[in-house]
Parts: C-alpha cells; sequence; structure tokens
C-alpha cells in the first residue's frame, strides 16, 4: 500500500495534492522535504519551516517497530520519558513539563478527559498513524491552554489508492495480544479510511527487592481495548473537500477483580477545506470529544459512570499567501467544556472559552523569514483572559544551514479539575481543589541549527523557560485541631525553571543503511511553594541525561522478498526524587529515593514475501533489564520479551 501525507489538517488542497509520496523503499534519504503544519498552521517543507519542528515520518514508525504512543515517543526524542502514577495511569514528562502543559492533538483537534494530569495514551491508534510533528516550546499563540511546553500533533492517515486493506496480529509476553484491521478506497471523489484495532493483556506480578525505602508495586494490571476509527472525504469539485470522522474507543482495567474500571471516548466531527482563489484558503470545523471513566459492579451487573468530559468546538481559519512574500492568518475558537466528576464539588461543572489569534509569517528575502503571532483568549470560569505572543525567525547564510531563534508566550488556565477537585486519594489524604488558582503564565526561549548535506543531517537546540504560578499539589497538612485527615491543596508556585539543550545526528545511504542518534540535557530548577515550602511532586522529575539511538539496514533481495533489521534503544541517568516514606503516615517523614540509571533495547526483524505478507520478530529489553525495587515512578518492565506479529496487505 503506498504512504501518503495526510492533507486534512490545515493544508490547502492545491498543496496538499502534491503531498502524496510514490510507492518507495523506506530507506529512500532524509525526509527534510515532508510537509508540516503544526508549528504555523500553514503547510511548510520540513527545511524551510521557520519553527524548529520534530517530524516523526511513517517511516521512522515503522523502523521503530513502536506498538503505542509511549513507545514511539521515547524510542525517537531523547528528554520524554513515560512514568507512572500512584493507580499506574501513564504520566509524560517532556523536558521540564508534564501532560498538563504538553498540548496533544489528534490531526489538529483536542483530546478530551485525563488521567492524572495527562491524556488517556493509549486512545491513540498507532495503526492509523500517518506522522507526528512535535513543536517545543511555548506554542500557546497559536494553540492556547495547556500549550506552554510545546504541542504533539498527530496526524492520522487517508486513503492512498483505489482499494486498500490490511489483516494485522501481534503476540508477546504475559498474553499480549493485539488484533488490527484496516480498509481504505480512493477515487476521483471519494475517501474512505476505516481502522479497527483490539488489544488485550494479562495481569502480572513483579518482585522487589528486600528492605524498600518508599511503596513499591507488586502488580502490573493488564488491560483490555478496542479503539475503532472512521473517517470519510468527499470532493465535489476542484478546491473542495468536506471530511467527517468518528470514533469509538474502549480499555477495561482490573484493578479489582470484582470492580474493574473503564474507560471510553466518543470522538466526532466534520470539516470543510475551501481554496476559495489560488491565494486564500478557508477551513471550518466542528469537533466533539467525551471522554468517560465508570466501575463495573461484577456482582451486580451495575456500572456507575463517575467522570465524564465532553468538548464541543467550533473552529474557523482563514489563510491569504501574498504570493512568494508572505501569509496572512487569521483563526478564532469556541468550545463548550464540561466536565461531570462525582469527585468535584457540585458534581458538574461547565465553561465556555473563546479565542482569536493572527499571524503574519514575513518572508523578507531567500535568507531570512519571519513569524508573528498575537492571541486572545478568555475563560468563562473565572472570566480568565490573556494576550499571548510569539515571534520566531529563520535564517539561512547558506543553503545547507539554517538557523532559528524564537521567544513565545505560554499560558494555561486552572482546569475545573484544579478548581474544584475533593477526592479522597486511598485513603492518603484528600485532594482538594482551590477555585482561588491563578492561571500559569511562561515565557519560553529556543535556539536551534540544523545543517543538512547529502545523507547528513545534524541539528542543535537550545531553550530556556520561566514559569509564573505554575499550579500544582502542595504540601500535605492536617487542619488545625484535627490530626486524622490529611489534605493536600492544589497550589500557585512561585515560578519555576528549566531549561536544556538536545543534539542530534542522522545519515541515510544508498545501501539501506540508516542510522540516529540524539542526546538531551534537561535541568529543573528548585520547585517552591509562595511559603517557600517544596512542593509535593506526585512524578518523577526529569532525567538529567538521556540518549536514543537507531540503526537499520534495509534491503531488497527480490520482487518478492525484502528483509529489514532494526536495533534501537535509549540509556536515561539516575534521578533523584524527595517522597514520603509513607503515604499513609507522614510523621515518617520524607527521604531522598533515588531512581537508578538504566538502559532499554529493542532488536526487530521484519521480512515481507510478495509485496503481501509481512512477518515480525522482536526481542525487547533486549539485555533482560529489571529495576531492583518497582517504586511508584520505576520503569515497568519484567525482564526480556520476544514479540511475533504476522501482517497481510490487500
Amino acid at each position: 500500500m503506498k504512504l501518503a501525507i495526510s492533507a486534512i489538517l490545515l493544508i490547502p488542497l492545491s498543496v496538499a495534492a502534491q503531498t502524496e509520496l510514490p510507492d518507495t523503499t523506506f530507506w529512500d534519504g532524509l525526509d527534510l522535504d515532508e510537509v508540516v503544519v503544526t508549528g504555523t498552521r500553514v503547510p511548510r517543507l520540513l527545511k524551510d519551516s521557520p519553527v524548529q519542528t520534530r517530524l516523526i515520518t511513517a517511516k521512522d514508525i515503522a523502523r521503530t517497530d513502536a506498538t503505542d504512543i509511549e513507545d514511539l515517543l521515547q524510542a525517537e526524542m531523547p528528554g520524554v520519558e513515560f512514568s507512572y502514577a500512584m493507580n499506574q495511569q501513564v504520566h509524560m514528562n517532556f523536558g521540564g513539563f508534564g501532560g498538563q502543559s504538553v498540548l496533544f492533538l489528534i490531526d489538529g483537534e483536542r483530546m478530551a478527559g485525563e488521567t492524572m494530569d495527562d491524556v488517556d495514551f493509549s486512545r491513540i491508534d498507532m495503526n492509523n498513524v500517518e506522522r507526528i510533528e512535535i513543536v517545543r516550546g511555548a506554542s500557546s499563540a497559536l494553540y492556547g491552554s495547556n500549550a506552554g511546553g510545546g504541542v504533539i500533533n498527530i496526524i492520522t492517515k487517508e486513503a492512498a489508492k483505489k482499494f486498500g486493506g490490511n489483516l494485522d496480529f501481534r503476540i508477546a509476553r504475559h498474553n499480549d495480544r493485539r488484533y488490527i484491521l484496516g480498509l481504505s478506497n480512493k477515487s476521483s471523489h471519494i475517501r474512505n479510511n476505516l481502522s479497527l484495532t483490539a488489544s488485550r493483556m494479562d495481569s502480572y506480578d513483579v518482585h522487589n527487592a528486600a528492605d524498600p525505602i518508599t511503596r513499591v508495586i507488586s502488580t502490573i494490571y493488564g488491560h483490555k481495548t478496542l479503539n475503532v476509527k472512521e473517517q470519510f472525504s468527499y470532493l465535489p469539485f476542484a478546491g473542495l473537500k468536506i471530511t467527517a470522522r468518528a470514533g469509538f474507543y474502549m480499555r477495561e482495567l482490573p484493578r479489582e477483580i470484582d470492580a474493574p474500571e473503564r474507560y471510553r471516548s466518543y470522538t466526532g466531527g466534520i470539516k470543510g477545506c475551501w481554496d476559495m482563489t489560488r491565494l486564500d484558503h478557508l477551513e471550518v470545523s466542528y469537533s466533539f470529544d467525551q471522554y468517560d471513566k465508570s466501575q463495573l459492579r461484577s456482582l451486580t451487573g451495575m456500572e456507575i459512570r463517575n467522570y465524564s468530559n465532553v468538548q464541543n468546538s467550533v473552529r474557523g481559519l482563514y489563510n491569504h499567501y501574498f504570493g512568494d512574500s508572505g501569509v496572512l492568518t487569521f483563526g478564532t475558537d469556541y468550545m463548550r467544556d464540561y466536565l461531570l466528576n462525582t469527585r468535584l464539588a457540585d458534581a458538574q461543572r461547565q465553561q465556555d472559552t473563546f479565542d482569536i489569534f493572527s499571524q503574519y509569517d514575513w518572508s523578507l528575502n531567500k535568507k531570512w523569514e519571519v513569524v508573528g503571532t498575537l492571541r486572545y483568549d478568555y475563560f468563562s470560569d473565572g472570566r480568565h483572559s490573556h494576550f499571548t505572543p510569539k515571534v520566531s525567525a529563520r535564517y539561512t547564510p547558506l543553503n545547507q544551514l539554517n538557523l532559528r531563534a524564537a521567544y513565545g508566550m505560554g499560558f494555561r488556565a486552572p482546569t475545573l479539575k484544579e478548581k474544584y477537585y475533593e477526592f479522597d486519594m486511598g485513603g492518603i489524604w484528600i485532594v482538594k481543589g482551590n477555585p482561588d488558582l491563578k492561571p500559569e503564565l511562561s515565557h519560553n526561549l529556543n535556539v536551534s541549527a540544523d545543517f543538512t548535506r547529502g545523507q547528513y543531517n545534524f541539528t542543535a537546540t537550545a531553550y530556556y523557560n520561566y514559569v509564573e504560578n505554575r499550579i500544582t499539589t502542595g504540601v500535605a497538612y492536617y487542619l488545625p485541631g484535627d490530626n486524622r485527615q490529611l489534605y493536600l491543596d492544589y497550589v500557585n508556585l512561585a515560578d519555576f525553571h528549566s531549561s536544556g539543550a538536545e543534539l542530534s545526528a542522522q545519515a541515510a545511504w544508498n545501501c539501506g543503511l540508516s542510522a540516529k542518534l540524539s542526546y538531551a540535557y534537561t535541568y529543573e530548577h528548585n520547585v517552591r511553594d509562595r511559603n517557600g515550602n517544596e512542593a509535593n511532586n506526585q512524578y518523577m522529575p526529569a532525567r538529567p541525561h538521556s540518549l536514543t539511538a537507531r540503526i537499520n539496514w534495509y534491503h531488497r533481495f527480490s520482487e518478492k522478498y525484502t528483509f529489514d533489521i532494526g536495533l534501537n534503544g535509549r540509556f536515561l541517568s539516575a534521578v533523584s526524587n524527595q517522597e514520603y516514606r509513607d503515604y499513609y503516615d507522614l510523621s515518617q517523614g520524607t527521604v531522598e529515593n533515588v531512581y537508578p540509571a538504566y538502559t532499554l533495547w529493542k532488536l526487530s526483524i521484519v521480512q515481507t514475501l510478495f509485496g503481501r505478507l509481512k512477518l515480525t520478530l522482536a526481542l525487547d529489553n533486549l539485555f533482560n533489564y529489571k529495576p531492583e525495587y518497582y517504586y511508584l515512578n520505576a520503569p515497568l518492565t519484567d525482564g526480556i520479551s520476544f514479540m511475533a506479529g504476522l501482517a497481510f496487505q490487500i
């Protein structure tokens, strides 16, 4: 099946028509001529984008053989780590920012709901991903709240040929199984893409060494997951494209045998893209996303819903091209955000959000390009509002060299949960919302340079973040005269600083060999509340040093047989975190818990027969790494895992 660059997000149809890839091998050089849209909301070649954008292509996804978004991002990007909260929900650290400050989008649309301050990453179906665009640093001027630490935009697949389909089965340790069905078709006026993925894994026990200094995990919970996505596009005439989509997702987590947890989402939307003239492009869209949590009472058969987040969004976007000299962009969004949570004060809350933004992308000449953006956001609950600017520049002194610099302000309004939550956290403490929270404001500076010559590419990036009024949980306390019940409030920090750098080198040779090596350094400054006390960090801070590496070799022995072998891995340095010895007895005080350095590697072999049948064999955690103690934020790996997969393409 041909791979295609999806054109459903912010790409004028005249540009989209040029982005389909020919039927070629995975190893056809570097990807600098790919089209990206996230950095400016205007389609640009990656090498010409004025905003530093990290692109993970369909080829990269195939090379890493990733089964979920966590594996992919950790394999491709140093400085990204996924750890776990008290109830084994996944938490992301992205260069010092948590999931609540990194905006995840699917085809440019927000995801409803959260689990321990992050979106539910298992909702992202890797079988349906065409590419991922990542912009590090404050992007609130274009994307609004929650984009202070960056944007990760997942672009889904579109039909690329008249008819195509695929069946895929994979099995791994702990009865880990995944089933995939994909169907697509494309004609002159109609395109359709259906994706269905089902997976499951059994719970299993892990073993800790003696005398842990804080709480440990002894059981890793399994899951059952179903993910269905349908996308339908209609092109009635040249220059107009209408896309409708719908999706359903469900995950069951057996934390309690007689009361498994269930997570569901229902998504839908419609989008119209119209090339009004050769220089004018208009896009209008409506998006619906609902994310629910419930608990099944097996003995009675009743299912009790205790959480529901519903987002209804309307967007308009207009681009006007001034020939080769620049692009003027206007956009506006309206969203109704509804939250039902039995742990909220009054159980139900809702708010309206509105924004308007403008951007001018000015190409002074072949060497200089400057982009200025200004946005206004308004949140009805608390009447929070703010103007957010961003300025980016690209200088190209040589054809092979790009220098970029940007300043951006981030803005994050407190969520309804952070303002009105009241929840008994497993008998440990009562987590309380704070209706007086102030919005977060951040300032991001970043500079980068990338050099490309032939089959080689080198990139260097440095950044600094300063965050005012960062929202987090504070220090546990007792109410006066009551030493039986602990409380934990959401608070604003006086300030927070993070800085870092990233170096990357990659190459692709005509012999089918490709390689990439990346290193990241991250530094988080001390985090304290306005009274000078250290804030309670529920999650592990960023590891200072991380490195990712990948090497692949692809060869077509004949028209009937191809062979692809890849080795990818990552190294993460040690990190320490101040934690309570016993969350149920805070009189024991805190201890500095050291999470040791570790490295994880994966070897995968993919063989394709007759261009249709694909056999995948992989060894994950190649060197059999197991943590000595499975603390709350330790990687949940329990040794080497063999995976086998069989796929058939129509």
